[in-house]
C-alpha cells in the first residue's frame, strides 16, 4: 500500500489506465456523495467484501478511499495480503475530497 495525499493520488489515477477506483464506504455514506465510478464495496460487510476480493484483478491498480482514510487503509492491506499488485490509500478520504475537514 502507498499513502498519497489528495493531489497525488488525484493525478496518478486519471493517468493510470489500469485503475479501479475503490469506495469502501457504507451504503448511507455513499448518498451523501461519492467520486464518479468508483466501485463500492463496504468494508463493514466484511463476507461480501472479502468474497468481492478473492474475484477482484490482481493486476489492476486499485485506489481505495473512506471518509477518513482509516477503512480504505484496512482495505489496502487486505487486498496486499491478498495478491494484489498495487494499492494506492487516499489520506484523508473522502472529507478532505470534498473538502470538509476530518471531525
Amino acid at each position: 500500500m502507498k499513502e498519497l495525499n489528495q493531489q497525488e493520488w488525484k493525478e496518478q489515477l486519471e493517468k493510470d489506465d489500469n485503475a479501479v477506483l475503490l469506495d469502501v464506504r457504507t451504503e448511507e455514506e455513499v448518498a451523501e456523495g461519492y467520486i464518479p465510478d468508483a466501485k463500492n464495496l463496504d468494508i463493514y460487510k466484511s463476507q461480501e467484501f472479502m468474497g468481492e476480493v478473492e474475484k477482484m484483478d490482481k493486476d489492476k491498480n486499485y485506489y481505495v478511499y473512506c471518509r477518513s482514510g482509516k477503512r480504505s487503509a484496512q482495505a489496502c492491506t487486505i487486498l496486499d495480503q491478498m495478491g494484489a499488485a498495487n494499492t494506492y490509500n487516499l489520506e484523508g478520504g473522502f472529507m478532505e475530497w470534498k473538502g470538509e475537514k476530518k471531525q
